[in-house]
């Protein structure tokens, strides 16, 4: 009996590890052989890390991520511990409005930014209209925050409002009925028990920046970031040893990522009850 459940497990795990194998495994060991089988070998990752158009890329890459993550934390954030906790009319158009972007490609999101904030954009109608300049935010670093921060969003608000919701109100009220301001409230109760979505969402919403291709692609005229660079290097310069460092890069900074705020999640798990 126990070697037949064995059989059983096993049977089941098998199509799991064929597709783990087939899609990480093989192409992780496939871009680590490209990138050591060029004219520098290894030494390639020295030249990435020395060369100032790649590190420049990789800093703005990162600096760009996580400034999207931390305005998502807090725009999300509030936004969804308050649509959890009042009811109001309209309120499940509202929730359904607010996840709608997860529907949209990244080039229709840059799309959509250009819209608002291009050339013919309303931003530069309107700062035209007012000042006599027009103002051209799309093709720039604000471009790209907009735009990744319009499909972050949604996927920190669903994590908040599911955390929330697990959230014992007695712990707040007992703080309030022993004197404790709101602000207190907020960051000794509030924050912590929200704590584990904040972390998970917002190390799933960095490595989603780090690798958003279509938006950077619709907008990136004026500046680079990893994803741009890999593809330009991949198609334009036939540089295959260098796309593949810069793609192992980028996924072992968004692996860390996610291995980092899985650790830390997980020891912040008592605070939500």
């Amino acid at each position: 009996m126990q070697k037949k459940n064995r059989f059983i497990l096993v049977a089941l795990f098998m199509p799991v590890a064929v597709i783990f194998m087939a899609f990480f495994i093989l192409p992780m060991l496939r871009l680590t052989l490209a990138s050591a089988t060029g004219p520098e070998g290894l030494g390639l990752y020295l030249e990435m890390l020395t060369t100032r158009r790649y590190l420049e890329t990789l800093l703005y890459t990162v600096g760009l991520s996580v400034a999207v993550t931390v305005a998502t934390l807090i725009i999300a954030g509030i936004t969804g511990v308050f649509l959890q906790r009042n009811d109001f009319t309209g309120k499940h158009l509202l929730v359904a409005m607010l996840t709608f972007p997860l529907a949209f490609p990244g080039v229709v999101v840059g799309f959509m930014i250009i819209l608002l904030a291009g050339r013919q954009g309303l931003i530069g109608l309107l700062t035209k209209m007012a000042t006599g300049d027009k103002l051209v935010l799309a093709y720039s670093m604000t471009g790209l925050f907009l735009g990744y921060l319009y499909f972050s969003i949604p996927r920190v608000i669903t994590t908040v409002m599911a955390t929330a919701e697990k959230i014992d109100l007695s712990l707040e009220e007992a703080a309030r009925s022993l004197g404790a301001s709101t602000w207190r409230v907020v960051r000794d109760v509030l924050i912590p028990a929200l704590m584990p979505g904040l972390i998970s969402s917002g190390a799933i919403c960095f490595a989603t920046s780090m690798g958003a291709f279509g938006t950077a692609f619709t907008l990136a005229t004026d500046i680079d970031v990893l994803p741009i660079v890999i593809y330009t290097e991949f198609t334009l310069s036939a540089n295959i040893a260098m796309a593949s460092a810069l793609s192992i890069t980028l996924g072992l900074i968004t692996w860390g990522a996610l291995y980092l705020a899985r650790t830390a999640a997980g020891g912040t798990l008592a605070a939500s009850g």
